[in-house]
Order: structure tokens, then sequence, then C-alpha cells
């Protein structure tokens, strides 16, 4: 049976490009993430290791709802090749601080879409987008917490291994 074609795309060139690129870039934070768990657990951070898990779990969960929302669409998702991931990190307080900037980074990259669907009145991949927006924030104070872990408790003596331990517990509520 042949395949049907679709006749009309609902997003732009533009638009599915951009989607595309957020594909690829899930897909790498993925990526980074298993590299920080593999790194944290030869290190012996273990609880680390699992919080770095369950991160690449998510990003990789974002990236196919990127993917399945180009293909409803009518659009043409592509699937990245995903290269030159860091598996080396100088410090456990780098691994933190590098998956901070990767979540402001895809952050920044859904603002930059969301913008451009403003400009092309896109409003159905603006809706779409909501839930990444509402994620990314928790996404974001999840990192930055963990961060604060290196200030608030030091990382003398006993410290790695209670940031270790603590970093799992990191919790968001936006309910005020």
């Amino acid at each position: 049976m042949k395949d049907l074609l679709r006749i009309k795309s609902l997003i732009s060139t533009e638009i599915e490009a951009l989607l595309n690129q957020q594909v690829k870039k899930e897909a790498l934070s993925s990526s980074i993430y298993l590299s920080m768990a593999s790194w944290c657990n030869r290190n012996g951070y273990d609880f680390s290791s699992d919080y770095f898990f369950k991160q690449a779990e998510e990003e990789r969960v974002h990236q196919l709802k990127f993917y399945k929302y180009i293909l409803d669409m009518g659009g043409n998702a592509i699937s990245p090749e995903v290269t030159g991931i860091k598996q080396e990190y100088n410090s456990f307080r780098e691994v933190f601080e590098e998956a901070l900037d990767q979540e402001i980074s895809v952050t920044q990259s859904i603002k930059n879409i969301y913008a451009r669907c403003m400009k092309e009145q896109d409003f159905v991949t603006m809706e779409f987008l909501n839930w990444f927006l509402k994620e990314q924030r928790e996404e974001e104070y999840k990192a930055r917490r963990a961060l604060e872990l290196f200030e608030v408790i030091g990382e003398e003596g006993t410290g790695r291994w209670q940031i270790d331990k603590n970093v799992g517990q990191i919790t968001y509520n936006s309910e005020a």
C-alpha cells in the first residue's frame, strides 16, 4: 500500500525547522544527562546518578512529544544525530553548573519558537508550547536548587555526600 501524502502542513516551514531543532536539542539534553549520570556513578555519587538518569528520560519524552507534534501537524520530523557529548567533568559541582546551563538553553530555545509562533499567529503551536514553558520553569528551579546545595552545605568533609543525598529530594510546587 502506498504511503499517503499529506497535502498541506498545518505549520510553516520555518516553525517546522525550529521544532526539528528543538527535537535535536532535547535529544542532546538527554545524552548530556546520560553522560552526567555515568560520571556521577563512576565517582560514587549514586543519588545524583539516579537524578540524572531521570532527567535524561524526561528529555527523551520531551523529544518524542516535539517529534510527534511535527508529524501530527503534517510536517516532516527529523531524527537527529547527536555527537560530541562531553564524558568527563572536572568536579561534582561542574556537573550541576552545566545542567543548569543546559536547562537555560532549552528554555531560551522554546521561547524563540514561541516568539516566531506569535509573529506567524500560529496559536496551535503556541498552545502546544505552553506545557513546555511550565515544564522548563520547574526544570530550571530544580537545577538552581541543586546548585545552591553546594553553597548551603559546602563541599568539605561529608558535604559532597550530603549534596548527593539531597539532590533527588528537590521538588517544585507551583502552587502558592
